[in-house]
């Protein structure tokens, strides 16, 4: 596998093609709204620039990496990858419309991977004719940062494809998990509940966000309190992921927090707005 193909050039698909490229892949980096690639790109070399003054990365590697990137044009363009990687916003209807158009435009033995952090593989894998070549590659933000890659296997994905997966993870510098295809998969499942509790927590008073985020801090030995978490990964994917798990489960200890919502439906969304349970 040589050219990896990434559907989507915000901060997780940015972040993608950025470790593909670093190591070693040939990146066609694509996204439906117009110059948001190229500005993609052009973060991806202000960051890389950085890591050289750092004295993380020489300028050769960075250069390699920029040149390894390519702009696509078209979603066919980017399709023509042996794998690729569908980094959109996390809406089914609107992952199944790329995944169909995608199994449309690549070659037979193209593997198809999403990122998504919840919605289904098996439902995704619906859309195409290759169910057998769908899998989750769930990256983490950031991706250049974060280790792990969780990798979800859909109710028809093959053992070829999961292997492939795992060597390209492998050749990633990253670390690889496992999991079926179940709402949440391994980490959100566990984290995204903890999260909404402590809203909960918040909204019925028990503390303050300073002293919920301390507790968890210190008493737990967490790097970053959950609230500090949730306005890092952003307050409207929390609420996609827990109305995700609560609509597949059907248990109430999934509902989401009644304060979440109020604040994706104001517009504080975190870190990414200025805004959130803390200001920035």
């Amino acid at each position: 596998m040589k050219t990896i193909g990434v559907i989507g050039a915000g901060q997780m698909g940015s972040g993608i093609a950025q470790v593909a490229a670093v190591s070693g892949y040939s990146v066609l980096l694509y996204d439906a709204f117009p110059g948001v690639a190229a500005k993609a790109l052009s973060r991806i070399q202000a960051g890389l620039e950085k890591q050289v003054d750092k004295g993380r990365m020489t300028l050769a590697a960075c250069d390699a990496a920029v040149a390894a990137i390519t702009v696509a044009d078209t979603l066919e363009q980017a399709a023509q990858a042996e794998l690729v990687v569908e980094a959109a916003i996390e809406k089914a209807e609107l992952k199944k419309e790329l995944f169909a158009a995608l199994d449309k435009a690549a070659g037979p033995d193209t593997i198809l991977a999403s990122n998504t952090s919840s919605i289904s593989l098996t439902e995704i894998a619906s859309a195409t004719g290759r169910a057998d070549k769908v899998i989750g590659m769930h990256f983490f933000n950031p991706a250049p940062v974060m280790k792990l890659v969780e990798v979800i296997k859909g109710y028809s994905t093959s053992q070829d494809t999961i292997d492939a997966i795992m060597a390209v993870v492998e050749k990633m510098g990253k670390i690889s998990v496992l999991a079926l295809d179940k709402a949440g998969f391994i980490v959100n499942r566990a984290l995204d509940p903890m999260l909404n509790e402590a809203i909960f927590m918040l909204e019925e008073g028990v503390g303050t966000v300073e002293d919920i985020d301390n507790a968890m801090k210190y008493g737990c030995n967490h790097p970053m309190g959950p609230l500090a978490l949730t306005d890092l990964i952003g307050l409207d994917v929390i609420l996609a992921v827990m109305e995700v798990l609560y609509r597949e489960y059907g248990d109430s200890k999934y509902r989401p927090a009644p304060l979440l919502r109020k604040m994706v439906r104001a517009g504080k969304l975190g870190k990414k707005t200025g805004e959130g349970f803390y200001k920035y």
